[in-house]
Formats: structure tokens, C-alpha cells, sequence
């Protein structure tokens, strides 16, 4: 699309608003009611731009090659119930999932996948004895889930539905009576607004009880366990997406199940935490506590399970370690006295996994595990009873996910998983370091042909820095498609994930936020000095909290970017606390009510920084209309004020998927939209497809 491209009109209102002393302007706050005629009429025009657009790509080439790339079988980590084997299996070819019952030698489909792709399983557990199992279901990408729970034997739905639970842990109680589990108080309830109850199976959700949350935060998360012996009851919150872990225990031996007298034994003090008890403990018998108290990359604590209240006289048993970053830890117990519990512990080391073994009796390393590459394990499970095997999961950006075994009494690593594999020739991945703006050492992946920057490649930048959320290694057909048809693929590890510990999220949320787009940008530079790629060859793709970074990206910095792709973004960060799960991110973001958080959200909000006049590169932005999490308001906002500032040649586009949403979704819708945004990138960087 040249510059002298029209795109569909947008009403500019002279809408400006005080806040705190400061003007904040917003000249397309109707386009955040979906239901406007004029948004439904400014939709439907831009639905013409976009497919206009689209004829010039081959996306059917991209998505051919994406395709191949996702033709592999992979299986969830085995949930073990007796001689009952329960796990998620995604098949060649197949859009989702389906949950399969592996049983004496036999196997058989519980769950089958919705062929239309639009209703997603959420969730799934199995009850302690295997003979139940409870699901829940979504549609339309909204993460609205429903519960129900189905008679393994027969398949018949014996429980549900429960409505509004959105992803609810479910904690069953032995016998498979009742079970706690975790939902919106009442209809129309905020979906962050959430409360623990007890249920009784095949009774009306109605009559369930309230077992905690009042009086909480209202953004609080909760998540609730109960050890096999149905002896032990924790339940752990956070607010919002604030680190501070407080940690509740029960001893439902000594109190009623809808009463349980529950005592914390973690408080929050911004540290993140996890209790971990065995099945069969006893008061004084031993519990683990993950945290982050005191050691910001983690450590393991131990104390006596208590018998009564009062303070828990916690020790360390693992240390932190100053260049790993402590990521799940498992006991591996038998029940019997005199039998040594050992533990499994995951760490990250600049975003690669390793895992060492370790006696819980005093902490000593025993040793550690065999990984197949420099990739992610986790996901540990074991029997619910206790024993000495562990099945985890590990992937790379070469490999998907495969189960692997883990045998104490040996030491030994065995694949249990029967995945296919895929092609990994042709790409070789590298990760190299560089300084920020401050100083700071910051780390990419680089996926290429060759491994080196022999000449300037087309390349796309990603990264989120948010959340504490690391960008470890994981399997992208993304990467892997761009990198064989000639290209540079990085993914940069940025402040405000979890890459490197507790600091390194703190440097990068709230008025941190600006070491962020620093490193974004020595990133960037380090691509092109090195020479990987140039100026005119670099595009940006972000999704989410990294959709917020690109859209900062590309108003900071519109010189650096020649294509940029904001999935399902962030935008406008004066009202982004108004819809969607926006409350439940004030720890990260900061607040519009506070005068300094507004500023701070001001200061680099990508809608309220367009300029009129300014050369933007070519953006697309990728939305669904079923999403939750993140409204599209924002990205639709952001699109009416880039096609009405933007001096660039490039074209500035919208594309809305239907039935889609945040989370979850069918392979063939993620292929296709993955191939669309592949497209555009390669037409505006000048990659040849597949």
C-alpha cells in the first residue's frame, strides 16, 4: 500500500482528560464499544484494507510451511492413578488435544477434541482413585470455563455444570465425594474476582461453601492442593501480578472440610513461594518451602509439618545459587520409615534449564539429571502416594515436547513419551550477550541457517519482559520457518522476566519499566552491529505485555523497525486497569489513581506517544475477538491513530480473528495466523517464503 492510501474514516474527538494534573487526550474512546455502529462499520471497512493487503502475500506458502513444522505427536506429562495412566495426547494433525486412559495395556479416548476448534479443554484432573475425572471446557476463545466431572468407566457426566471457574485448580478429597476448587463469587462477578469453595459431586454448585477469600484482595489467585491422604489442605494466594506469596495449611484431620481451620505458614513480604508436603506426613513429619524470601533467584526451606499454630521454624536446606535461578523443586518420598526422600530441583541458568538431585534430609547434591540439549524441563510429576520416579517434560527450539523419566534407585533417564519428532536440519541456534543502556549483561536466542552472522538477514526481534516470566527455550515453528527460508529469528531475555531471578523482575516492572525498552534496544543494535541484519531489515513482533513492548517500540524508536506485529497488545495504559483482567496487573503496571504511577504509565503509553507526521514502519495488529485477558479496544484505538499520524509508506492494519481468544487455541487457527503475520513481515522485509 503506497502513502496515498486511504484507510477507513475514524472520528478524531477533541476528548481530553484531567488527571492528577495532567492532560491525557483520547480522540478514540468511542472505538472501545465494540457494539458503536460507527466501530462495527470502521471494523468491517478495515476487514476490506486488510484482505486488499493480503492478496500481495503468499501466505498459503508460509502456512504450508508452518503446517509441516507442526505435524508431530506429543503427550502431556502422565498423570498416574494405580494402574491408571491419564494423560493429554495432541495427535498429527489434529487440532487440540484429547485426554486419553491408559489401563492395563489398554488404551482409550476420555475426551475428544471439538472439530470445530472452537470449544478448548482448559483443564483437567483426575480424581485420586482415577474413577472420576474433572474438565473443563471454554468457547470461543474466551477462557470462560465450565466445569464438569465424567465417570471414567462409562464416560457419563456425573457432575456440572459449574460456571464461572476460568482455569480452577481442582484439589480432590480421597473417596471422590467432594473436592475444593476456585470461582467467581456470583454472575456477572469481575473475572479476577474469585473465592474458594467446597463441593460435594452431583450437588448444585449453589449449595457450595465459601471456604476462603472474603476479606481478601479482590485480585487475589488462588491455588489450592490436598496431599493423597486428603490429611494436608494449602492453599496459596497472590494478588494480582504482584509477587508476594501468602501460603495457608490445614490439617483437615482436625477440623470439618468446609471449616478447615487454616493457619498461614508463608507470608507474602515480596517473596514468591510454594509448600510442598508428602502424602502420609505426620505433625513433625517434614514440609518443603520454595521461596524467593531472602534469596531472589530461590531457595528450599524445611520445617516440621506443625500440629498447631504459631510460627513455622523454617531452615534452609537448598541454598540460593548466584548464577541459577531456582524453578520447581519435588520431593521424591516413599511411604515407610527409614526410606531417604530425595529431591528433584529445576533451575534455569540464563534461561537454560538444568536439574541437580539432592537428600532432603540435609540438602547434599547427590547428582544430576541428563538433559537432551540446552533447553526447558519442567512440569515434574509423580505418584500421588509417593515413590521414586518423576516424569517431566523437556523442549527446545528445535525439538517439541518430549516426557522423560527420571529413576531415583538408578539415576538413570529414560524417554516415555512416544512423540514424533520433527526435521531439525537447517537451523542452528546460538545465544549471545550483550550490554544495556546501563550496563547490564542482557541474553538473546539467535535462530539461523548458519549460526553466525555472515551477512545481513531479514530478522525479527521478540521478546516480553514482564511478569517474571522467562523466555526459555520452547519448540517455534515460527522460528524455525523464518530461519530455513533465510532469516534471522532472535529472542531477546529481557528485565521484567524471570531469567535471572526475583532482581531481574523488579528492573522491570512498574517505574522500572524503562530498562525494558533499553534493552529492546541494545537488542536491536546488537543485531545489526553485529551483523545479522540492517536498518532497513529489522521488524519487531510482540504479543501481550510484549505487544505493549513493541508498541512502545515503535513509537520510541520508528527509525529502528522496518515492519512491526503487536498480537493481542497493551496499548493505551491510562485506561488499561478498565477492561479485561487489567485490575489484577497493577503490581506490574502501576495504577492511573496514583499521580506518580500515571506518569510513569504516560511516559511510554504507545497511544498517547503517535506523532502525526512521523515516518512509522508498516504494523499490523493481530486481535480475537473472544479474548478476555486484553481488550481489543486497545489495538483498535492504537490502529485509528497510526493510520491517521503516520507519514511512512508502509501500510498500518487490523486484523481480527473470530472465535479466538488470549489462551488456548486450535493449531490450524494458530498456524494461520502465525503465517499471516510471517507474511507481512516478509513482505515489508524482503524474505523470500518457503
Amino acid at each position: 500500500m503506497d502513502g496515498t492510501a486511504r484507510y477507513p474514516a475514524a472520528e478524531r474527538m477533541d476528548l481530553v482528560e484531567r488527571a492528577h494534573g495532567l492532560s491525557v487526550a483520547d480522540p478514540y474512546r468511542w472505538l472501545e464499544d465494540e457494539q458503536d455502529p460507527r466501530t462495527t462499520a470502521w471494523l468491517a471497512a478495515q476487514r476490506d484494507v486488510f484482505a486488499a493487503e493480503q492478496e500481495r502475500w503468499p501466505v498459503a506458502r508460509w502456512c504450508a510451511a508452518l503446517t509441516r513444522l507442526s505435524a508431530y505427536e506429543t503427550e502431556s506429562v502422565p498423570v498416574m492413578r494405580g494402574n491408571r495412566v491419564f494423560l493429554a495426547r495432541h495427535r498429527v494433525g489434529a487440532d487440540l488435544p484429547e485426554v486419553m486412559l491408559a489401563e492395563n495395556g489398554q488404551e482409550r479416548t476420555l475426551l475428544r477434541a471439538d472439530p470445530s476448534g472452537l470449544v478448548v479443554l482448559e483443564a483437567w484432573r483426575p480424581s485420586l482413585e482415577g474413577d472420576l475425572l474433572a474438565y473443563q471446557l471454554s468457547s470461543a476463545g474466551t477462557e470462560d470455563a465450565v466445569l464438569h466431572v465424567m465417570r471414567v468407566a462409562d464416560g457419563s457426566v456425573v457432575d456440572g455444570p459449574i460456571d464461572r471457574v476460568r482455569r480452577s485448580p481442582v484439589a480432590w478429597l480421597p473417596g471422590g465425594t467432594h473436592y475444593y476448587y476456585v470461582r467467581q463469587p456470583h454472575p456477572g462477578a469481575d473475572r479476577y474476582l474469585r473465592r474458594v469453595y467446597l463441593h460435594r459431586v452431583g450437588s448444585d454448585p449453589a449449595e457450595d461453601i465459601e471456604v476462603f477469600g472474603a476479606g481478601q484482595d479482590p485480585t487475589r489467585y488462588y491455588f489450592v492442593t490436598v496431599t493423597a491422604d486428603g490429611r494436608w489442605l494449602t492453599i496459596r494466594a497472590t494478588t494480582g501480578a504482584d509477587p508476594a506469596t501468602d501460603i495457608w495449611l490445614a490439617d483437615l484431620s482436625t477440623g470439618p472440610l468446609d471449616r478447615p481451620r487454616l493457619w498461614p505458614v508463608q507470608a507474602g513480604d515480596r517473596a514468591r513461594a510454594w509448600l510442598h508436603l508428602a502424602p502420609g506426613t505426620e505433625p513433625g513429619g517434614p514440609m518443603w518451602l520454595r521461596t524467593t524470601d531472602g534469596a531472589p533467584r530461590g531457595q528450599i526451606l524445611a520445617a516440621p509439618a506443625p500440629a498447631g499454630r504459631g510460627p513455622v521454624p523454617w531452615r534452609p536446606l537448598i541454598a540460593e545459587r548466584p548464577d541459577a535461578v531456582l524453578a520447581s523443586f519435588l520431593p521424591l518420598t516413599e511411604p515407610g520409615r527409614g526410606r531417604r526422600p530425595v529431591g528433584l530441583v529445576a533451575w534455569i541458568r540464563h534461561a537454560v534449564s538444568e536439574i541437580t538431585v539432592h537428600d532432603l534430609r540435609d540438602g547434599t547434591e547427590l547428582g544430576t539429571v541428563p538433559l537432551p540439549g540446552a533447553g526447558t524441563a519442567g512440569d515434574f510429576m509423580t505418584r500421588p502416594e509417593g515413590g521414586k520416579q518423576a516424569w517431566f517434560s523437556y523442549t527446545d527450539h528445535c525439538r517439541p515436547q518430549a516426557v522423560l523419566c527420571y529413576h531415583a534407585a538408578t539415576g538413570q533417564v529414560s524417554r516415555w513419551s512416544r512423540n514424533s519428532g520433527v526435521d531439525q536440519a537447517g537451523v542452528v541456534v546460538r545465544q549471545i550477550a550483550f550490554s544495556s543502556r546501563d550496563g547490564t549483561t542482557v541474553r538473546m536466542f539467535v535462530v539461523s541457517g548458519t549460526g553466525r552472522p555472515d551477512r545481513p538477514r531479514p530478522a525479527i526481534l521478540t521478546g516480553y519482559g514482564g511478569f517474571g516470566v522467562s523466555l526459555s527455550p520452547g519448540y517455534s515453528p515460527t522460528a524455525i520457518a523464518w530461519a530455513r527460508a533465510g532469516g534471522v529469528y532472535a529472542i531477546a531475555c529481557l528485565r521484567g522476566g524471570g531469567e535471572e531471578g526475583r532482581g531481574w523482575h523488579e528492573d522491570g516492572r512498574r517505574n522500572r519499566k524503562q530498562n525494558v525498552f533499553d534493552d529492546l534496544d541494545a537488542a536491536a543494535g546488537e543485531l545489526i552491529s553485529a551483523g545479522w541484519t540492517n536498518q532497513g531489515q529489522l521488524g519487531l513482533l510482540g504479543r501481550s505485555n510484549g505487544g505493549l513492548l513493541a508498541g512502545v517500540a515503535l513509537t520510541r524508536r520508528p527509525e529502528l523497525y522496518t515492519a512491526v506485529v503487536c498480537v493481542s497488545p497493551l496499548l493505551d495504559m491510562a485506561r488499561y486497569e478498565l477492561s479485561g483482567m487489567g485490575p489484577s496487573w497493577r503490581a506490574e503496571y502501576g495504577t492511573a489513581r496514583d499521580p506518580a504511577d500515571l506518569r510513569v504509565l504516560l511516559s511510554y503509553s504507545p497511544y498517547h506517544h503517535v506523532r502525526t507526521g512521523v515516518r512509522y514502519p508498516a504494523v499490523l495488529f493481530m486481535v480475537a475477538d473472544g479474548d478476555t485477558r486484553v481488550d481489543p479496544a486497545h489495538a483498535r484505538k492504537m490502529c485509528a491513530a497510526l493510520q491517521h499520524a503516520s507519514a511512512g509508506t508502509g501500510p498500518v492494519l487490523i486484523r481480527v480473528a473470530h472465535g479466538m481468544g488470549h489462551g488456548v487455541t486450535a493449531v490450524s487457527r494458530r498456524t494461520a495466523q502465525q503465517a499471516e503475520y510471517l507474511a507481512f513481515l516478509a513482505a515489508e522485509l524482503g524474505l523470500p517464503a518457503p
